[in-house]
Formats: C-alpha cells, sequence, structure tokens
C-alpha cells in the first residue's frame, strides 16, 4: 500500500491511522534536498514536501525507531535542523555482526543474503543478461523501479542516489532498509540466544545505532575554540603562518637549529630521520635501540641535546599537523573545529574522528575554549578497562574490588604489594606483558583473581589460533590469517596480545557508548550538547546556569547506562566529573 503526506500534521495522521508505535521500526530515507519517504511495514508513506519537518513531528510525537542506512540520513536532518531521539544504523549493525570497517548498504545487503560480495554488481558494467524491457547498464534486468535485482543483490544506480530522485523511490529504498534490518536483528537474536555472547546483541546494535547519531552531531556541531588565541598560540610556538615555501623553508631551519646548536657546524643530521637522530645521539655519547618519546623522557637530564629534541618534536608536530593550515582548514568562521565521526573504528569499536580531535597535543587545549555564557563539563570514566574487566570475566574477587573508590588499592592489597605494582600487573594482564616488574606481579594476579586471568587467556589463545572471537555486547573481532613468510610464533604472540585487550578495549568501547547516547538523551531539555567524545571522556557544552545540574547528571546516567550494559555485573564505575571554561583547565 502507498500513501502520501504533505504536511507534518498529514504524517502523523497516517501514522496513527496505521497504529505506528514507540520504538517500532520505521524505515527512512530522505535525501539532502529535503525529498524524503518511509516504510511501515509494507506500506510505503512519500513526503511529498518538507520530509524534514514530517519526520521531526513523527520523531516527537509518536518516536518510532527510525531504520536508516547509514548516519549520513542522520547528518542530512541535522542539516535541517532535526536531531533523531533513536534509530537503527545499518551500516553500524554489520560492522557489529561481520567486524570490519568498510561497508555500505550493496555489501550490508549481499552479506545478509548469502550472496557473492565479489560478484557486487558496479555502475558501469554491461549486463547482457538483461531483460528486454529494461537494458540500463548493470541494472540486472527486471523492474528498475525495485531496489533489488532479479538475482538478489541491490541495484548499483540506487545505491550511487539513485533512490533519491523522488520521494516514491526514497519509501522504497526505505522499504529494503527495513529489511535489512530485520535480518539483522535476527542474525542477533541467534547470536544471543545459543550461547555465543554474553551480553544482548540487540540492545548493542541500537546503542551503536543512536551513536551514530551523535557522531552526526558531532561533525555538525564542532568543538568550540577561540580562534584569536589559537593563532597567538600556534605562532608562539612555531612561529607566524608562513606566506609561501620559502618561509616555512625557514621556519623548519630555525626550529632545526635549536637542537643542532648542540653539535658541530656541518653534522649533516636531518631531525625528521630516524637513523640520523640515532646516530647524532651517539656522537653524543647516547646509545639508545630507538628514538621513541618514552625512551627520551627518562633521558632528558643525560644532555641538553635530548630535552631540546624533545621539545623540537612537539613544535613540530604543530607546525606540521596542527599549525596555522590545520586551524584554517578545519576551523569555520563561527570558531568551531570540525571533523568527521565513526562510531566504530573497525577492531574493537571505538569512536573515532578526524581533524585531530582524537589526538590534539596538550599543548593546544588552551585553545578549546566555551562560548560566552557556557561551560563545559568534563567527565572521564576511571579505571575503566580494569572495571569493565571485572565485568565481562565474572572475576567475583576483581568484583568486589571496583567498590573502592581506587580500585588498584584493594587489588594491592590482596597481592601484598605497594599499589604502584598492582596497577602494573593488571595493565601487563590486560596487554599481554609478561617481562621484567610486569610478569612477576602477573604471577600474583593469577592466583588472586583466576577468572578473570583464565578470561584474558583463552581470548589469547583463540587470537594465536586465528580464530574470531566476540566481545561482551556482540561486536565480532577478526584476527585474519599469518603470511606464508615470517616469524608466525612471534605473529600469533602479537595477535594473542591483540586479542586479549580488544576483549576488554571492546567491551569498554561498547559501555562508553550506552552512557555517551544516555546522555545525550537526559541532558538535552538543559541546552546541553557533547562536542567530543574523547577514549573515555565526554565534553559537554552546557548553559552556565545549568552545568552543576549537567554534572549530576553525567554521573546518574553512568549508573543507568552500566545497567543496561550489564544489568547483573554488580560492578561499581566512576567518573572524574568537572565543570570548566577549558579544556586545558582540566585536572
Amino acid at each position: 500500500m502507498d500513501r502520501t503526506a504533505s504536511t507534518p500534521a498529514a504524517a502523523v495522521d497516517v501514522f496513527a491511522e496505521l497504529g505506528v508505535a514507540r520504538g517500532q521500526f520505521v524505515g527512512l530515507a530522505v535525501s539532502p534536498d529535503g525529498r524524503g519517504g518511509v516504510a511501515i511495514g509494507d506500506t510505503l508513506v512519500a513526503f511529498t514536501a518538507d520530509a524534514a519537518g514530517c519526520v521531526a513531528e513523527l520523531d516527537r510525537t509518536l518516536r518510532p525507531r527510525w531504520v536508516c542506512w547509514s548516519n549520513a540520513t542522520a547528518a542530512t536532518l541535522v542539516a535541517r535542523g532535526v536531531r533523531l531521539s533513536t534509530c537503527w544504523d545499518i551500516v553500524a549493525g554489520h560492522r557489529l555482526l561481520y567486524g570490519g570497517w568498510r561497508v555500505d548498504p550493496a555489501r550490508a545487503w549481499a552479506r545478509l543474503h548469502q550472496l557473492d560480495r565479489d560478484r557486487l554488481p558496479v555502475m558501469g558494467q554491461l549486463d547482457l543478461l538483461a531483460g528486454d524491457d529494461d537494458h540500463g547498464v548493470g541494472s540486472g534486468g527486471g523492474d528498475a523501479e525495485s531496489p533489488v535485482r532479479p538475482d538478489g543483490y541491490l541495484r548499483p544506480e540506487w545505491v550511487a542516489d539513485g533512490w533519491a530522485t523522488n520521494p516514491v523511490r526514497a519509501a522504497r529504498w526505505a522499504h529494503v532498509a527495513t529489511q535489512a534490518a530485520g535480518l539483522q536483528r535476527d542474525t542477533m537474536h541467534i547470536l544471543g540466544s545459543d550461547g555465543r555472547v554474553a551480553g544482548d546483541p540487540e540492545a548493542t546494535a541500537r546503542a551503536e545505532s543512536t551513536a551514530e547519531l551523535l557522531c552526526a552531531e558531532l561533525a555538525a556541531d564542532g568543538l568550540p575554540v577561540d580562534l584569536a588565541a589559537a593563532e597567538a598560540l600556534v605562532t608562539s610556538m612555531v612561529g607566524p603562518r608562513p606566506r609561501d615555501e620559502a618561509e616555512a623553508a625557514q621556519g623548519r631551519r630555525r626550529r632545526d637549529a635549536e637542537v643542532l646548536g648542540h653539535l658541530p657546524p656541518g653534522s649533516g643530521i636531518d631531525l625528521r630521520n630516524p637513523a640520523d637522530v640515532k646516530s647524532m645521539l651517539r656522537r653524543l655519547g647516547i646509545d639508545v635501540p630507538d628514538t621513541r618519546a618514552w625512551r627520551l623522557e627518562a633521558m632528558r637530564t643525560v644532555h641538553p641535546a635530548v630535552e631540546a629534541l624533545l621539545q623540537w618534536r612537539k613544535a613540530e608536530r604543530i607546525a606540521t599537523t596542527f599549525g596555522h593550515t590545520w586551524l584554517a582548514t578545519h576551523v569555520g568562521d563561527d570558531a568551531r573545529l570540525r571533523g568527521e565521526w565513526s562510531g566504530s573504528d573497525g577492531a574493537a569499536g571505538r569512536m573515532t574522528a578526524g581533524a585531530g580531535l582524537h589526538n590534539m597535543p596538550a599543548e593546544l587545549r588552551p585553545i578549546v575554549v566555551a562560548e560566552p555564557g557556557h561551560l563545559f563539563v568534563r567527565a572521564d570514566l576511571g579505571q575503566i578497562e580494569p572495571r569493565v574487566l571485572a565485568a565481562v570475566s565474572a572475576d567475583p574477587a576483581l568484583r568486589a574490588a571496583t567498590q573502592d573508590d581506587d580500585l588498584y588499592a584493594p587489588v594491592a592489597a590482596r597481592l601484598a604489594v605497594e599499589r604502584s605494582v598492582a596497577k602494573v600487573a593488571v595493565l601487563a594482564a590486560m596487554y599481554g606483558q609478561t617481562s621484567g616488574t610486569a610478569g612477576q606481579a602477573l604471577r600474583g594476579l593469577e592466583a588472586a583473581y583466576p577468572v578473570a586471568i583464565a578470561y584474558l587467556n583463552a581470548a589469547a589463545r583463540a587470537g594465536e589460533e586465528g580464530r574470531e572471537i566476540r566481545t561482551y555486547g556482540g561486536r565480532l573481532i577478526r584476527m585474519g590469517e599469518l603470511p606464508d613468510e615470517g616469524d608466525h610464533r612471534a605473529m600469533a604472540a602479537a595477535r594473542g596480545r591483540y586479542a586479549r585487550n580488544a576483549m576488554v578495549q571492546g567491551a569498554a568501547a561498547e559501555l562508553f557508548k550506552v552512557w555517551a547516547v544516555t546522555v545525550r538523551a537526559r541532558s538535552a531539555d538543559l541546552g546541553a550538547r557533547i562536542v567530543l567524545c574523547l577514549h573515555d571522556e565526554l565534553l559537554v557544552h552546557v548553559p552556565a546556569e545549568k552545568a552543576e545540574a549537567v554534572a549530576q547528571l553525567m554521573d546518574e546516567c553512568l549508573g543507568e547506562a552500566a545497567y543496561r550494559w550489564y544489568p547483573t555485573s554488580g560492578v561499581r564505575f566512576v567518573t572524574d566529573t568537572t565543570i570548566v571554561r577549558s579544556w586545558a583547565d582540566v585536572k
């Protein structure tokens, strides 16, 4: 059955007539030009005008769970002032079920229908088997107004935005999205019911999908910065913005001279070449196996050149990655730093961002400043990985230790060691370090927390053997095959270390995103907007008079998120929450 709606009120009437309920799957497709359609079961509704307005009113009054192919739909709506409450994101669901990062509607659909993904039709193919009534290139025959070819694949011309040519096509595209979401949900139900996943994959998919809505909003909103302060800070570190390549080269020579001044003239050292840097240090009587920052940090006082080299590296990073060009490229006229966001890095499932948002040097944090009349509420999950390990491993002794504000204190008491040693032991267990102090401490940890260690060891064995693993919430972690050549024992060991850490980091990423989307939902009425998700940290931009309320709310949201993520774990999760005007004020 096909229907049309031209106004938000008409759309609500249609949905009410069809009995659409809160949380019900409703397929959604909206094109950048504002045309769109939805699918409720087999009923298609084309929005002949104001698709964004119709969606906004339906979301406000009925709040279905919108089914979208990806967060591109959310980005389109955000640009038109509409922010969905919830959704089911097919790309996010695919990454959860099948791992990896690269996916599009065609691949997701083919995988769900067990079609050969190496034979995906593409635009420009000459299809000699096309029907007499349909000779479109790559069409595969059949009805060109159907998104699905007779052979079961999605039509490449539809995947390439052909669905957006009119509202009826958009509604049909939404319909196949709903079919794909249903298959994903069925697969997740099987995973959760047959014991292959300890948690609830469907609940994870809902949180992951809403995190994709948040990603679209983060990309649109940007991170507030003080542009004048940013220009001044970068200039103080690397000099003024060069007018041409000659001035840029002069700036490089000036920075290099701060280090090379400790050597005889004409030494011929290229500071951008690690081999040359090692050679320079040897001339100064410093023999190191590599020039990693942590190694040089321990040698600051050995020779002034080491301190100069470390400072040079900071300045060079600013100049090449976070300098004047970076500001000009990524900071808009509204003084907001913007980059692309993704809800999953394709490995353990952490959120990722472009434009340097996830690896901005600490020296630049002073440029991140709340707008007038606003403040930041910053909250960081404390000791999140060992607390997550306690939850997913179900180790009763480690779970008991999470009741303390400082988890490492009871662990240290149980092992009869200093707190610093206990911390090393726990981190060593999760990262697979077995030598030195870590190895000695780890033996004590194995006796004190055998269930947690057994959980990590099982993951490591699976990784070493190349077996795929799934996190608590159901994300597939791929191991891949060992190459034909090379040290297979070392590679297998590395894969084992990766697997044991991915099981913890992946579960921590799941919890973090449940927390983030809970904060997003609960704080919206207070005028708060999440502007940065950094590993285990949230930065929320709020009206100054609402800051205290939002800070309290974020802590409450963590308790709610922990319950939603793992209702029976009994693990206590904690945050370090502060209210600041500048990100640099966080201690």
